[in-house]
């Protein structure tokens, strides 16, 4: 008798990456499950899926070096099969099948049905917008798009991911309405680009439309965008989320750079001037609108006096929230035909230079708000705290807010309103009130 055959399989699903990654990794499982298969997230099994991102340097190097390690477990019989699939395999498959050919099999990232045949389950249609959520149960990812249709020279996105293609409203209505009745609270919005969304479909961009339709899905409290674009940015949006309490005064904007020169060589289709005026609107018309955005420093070409324009800029606009990386030069973008004339440690340098701006911006709106009181949910305890968040906050990327578990007990996923009693850079305390 094949004693192997009497072991039961477990599926152990990695994800690296981003939001967008996550999701995929969740609808993936759903639909393992409902195959009867046993899944599970980062734990152990003895089948391996390692959904990659091969966005920049960095996340090439963890993708491969987290496929080494499953490969060298395959090797000792650890695990019995190691199957690849997302960003770099989508990206890189020919090469990776050379170098590291101990892989079961590599998936791009439209091949799920495929690769859910390998792992002897069937793709069910029935099961659009099930999944199995790997957040805490109170948010959880709404992926409204997928692909880009932006020609922005340094991004690898559209050769990963496509073509711009949105989902329709009732499909991510009904998706709403599933994780409601699964107890999530908040629904965070992503796609490469929100603010395209609807273009393809109905012939406009339709965000605000989707978000009335989203505010009226019950048990959600919080609806919070991810990934908006400057340029378009259909400004109805703002009237909706003025409008709406559910929407959260908060806006993920990736903008890059500000320097004219770089902007255009970037292809981002803005300027200076109009990005500033679009922000002023903003804040204008959502008074207290917490903005967050990220930044390149180290493009090709970018001078002393570029980067000097990028962080006066910053100190200028002092946004809410605002990571900084250092330019990756990737193959088949339209920079890479650029010479990579920053050198490592000037990167490094003004990527610190502007975090420390950052930080001691983030310091002084931080102590603005001691003696306040805000609408938190609480996502985890950790330690001595109980760790929520404000609707100005993103899970993971953004500040905390904690509450002494010595003193204090609260639910995790509810939502209650904290009083600021002191503040860091990027955490405030606070008590219930």
């Amino acid at each position: 008798m094949r004693t192997k055959s009497l072991k039961k399989n477990k599926i152990n699903v990695i994800t690296l990456g981003c939001s967008k990654n996550t999701y995929d990794s969740e609808v993936l499982m759903g639909q393992l499950k409902a195959n009867g298969k046993d899944v599970a997230h980062e734990e152990e099994g003895n089948i391996v899926v390692i959904n990659t991102c091969g966005f920049i340097d960095n996340a090439k190097e963890e993708s491969v070096n987290t496929i080494l390690e499953y490969v060298d477990k395959k090797d000792q019989g650890l695990v019995d099969k190691v199957f690849v699939t997302g960003c770099l395999s989508e990206r890189y498959r020919p090469d990776l099948e050379k170098e590291i050919p101990d892989v079961d099999q590599y998936f791009g990232t439209t091949e799920l049905p495929l690769l859910l045949k390998a792992l002897g389950a069937d793709y069910k249609h029935e099961l659009l917008g099930e999944r199995l959520t790997t957040t805490p149960k109170n948010y959880a990812y709404l992926k409204i798009a997928e692909g880009c249709d932006r020609p922005c020279s340094f991004c690898a996105i559209p050769l990963m991911r496509g073509k711009h293609v949105s989902q329709p409203i009732e499909k991510l209505v009904k998706e709403a309405e599933g994780l409601a009745k699964k107890g999530v609270k908040e629904l965070i919005l992503i796609a490469q680009d929100l603010t395209y969304y609807g273009l393809d479909l109905y012939k406009k961009r339709n965000l605000a439309e989707l978000l009335e339709n989203l505010v009226k899905v019950e048990g959600i409290e919080w609806i919070r965008l991810h990934y908006a674009f400057p340029s378009g940015f259909p400004m109805d949006v703002l009237d909706v989320m003025k409008r709406e309490p559910k929407i959260c005064n908060y806006i993920d904007i990736p903008l890059q750079h500000i320097s004219d020169d770089i902007l255009k060589s970037m292809k981002r289709g803005t300027t200076k001037e109009k990005t500033t005026k679009l922000l002023k609107e903003f804040r204008e018309r959502v008074p207290g609108m917490a903005i967050r955005t990220t930044l390149i420093v180290g493009y090709p070409g970018e001078t002393q006096e570029d980067f000097e324009i990028l962080r006066d800029w910053v100190q200028e606009m002092k946004f809410e929230r605002l990571g900084c990386f250092t330019y990756s030069h990737e193959e088949n973008t339209g920079a890479f035909a650029l010479e990579d004339d920053v050198p490592h440690e000037v990167k490094q340098a003004r990527a610190a230079e502007i975090m420390d701006l950052q930080s001691q911006i983030s310091w002084d709106l931080n102590q603005e708000k001691i003696g306040k009181v805000f609408k938190c949910v609480i996502d985890r305890k950790e330690g001595q705290y109980f760790i929520g968040r404000t609707e100005f906050d993103s899970p993971d990327v953004d500040n905390e807010v904690l509450v002494d578990a010595s003193k204090h007990y609260l639910k995790t996923g509810d939502f209650v309103n904290l009083k600021v009693t002191d503040a860091t850079e990027f955490d405030l305390y606070a008590e219930p009130i």
